[in-house]
């Protein structure tokens, strides 16, 4: 970053740090104990496909290797869904970093959108803690019938976990990732 970037204001890009995911875990305990949101067992990561027999070599592997469901959304991006038992978010945050980190070690890290892990509460409103990877930080997404967002439980989400992940300060940044494998399922 040089003295220009400094007087326009400008400020160097935070670096994804895929360890950031582990954090769910304790987020995750957090979110049950103090706000009665259950782990669904779901999480899903979002990239934007490459064509390509070195991209699908590796898609396969992956799926060769973890238990993923793929999908593509209406704008085109591909999602590998992850599935688990609510007891098992540990297993799902690793499987998540997997994806991320064998993507990333490949050369596909600027492909990777978001990744994503769901909870519910018991009235079964959903809320995800949605992972920017080119931001490295999270935010809560709570949907809402109509495409409308639960912005309330998305600030009390928030505040829950703000010890436990590095969260986007940046709410323009906050953005809906309606129809998410996993949000829906």
């Amino acid at each position: 970053m040089g003295l220009l970037d400094v007087l326009l204001g400008r400020s160097k890009p935070v670096r994804p740090d895929l360890d950031q995911l582990f954090g769910l875990s304790s987020a995750a305990i957090t979110l049950q104990a103090a706000g009665d949101l259950r782990p669904t067992g779901l999480g899903a990561v979002c990239f934007a496909a490459v064509e390509g027999g070195a991209f699908a070599e590796i898609q396969q592997d992956l799926h060769t290797l973890l238990p993923v469901e793929t999908s593509q959304d209406g704008y085109g991006y591909t999602w590998l869904l992850a599935r688990h038992t609510p007891e098992e978010t540990t297993d799902l945050v690793t499987d998540l970093h997997a994806i991320n980190s064998t993507l990333e070690q490949h050369g596909f890290g600027p492909q990777l959108l978001c990744s994503l892990v769901t909870f519910k509460d018991p009235a079964g409103h959903t809320v995800a803690l949605v992972y920017l990877y080119k931001r490295g930080s999270f935010y809560p997404f709570a949907p809402l019938p109509g495409e409308k967002r639960d912005s309330p439980l998305e600030l009390q989400v928030k505040a829950l976990v703000a010890n436990d992940l590095r969260l986007e300060e940046d709410f323009s940044r906050w953005f809906p990732v309606w129809g998410a494998p996993g949000l829906t399922d």
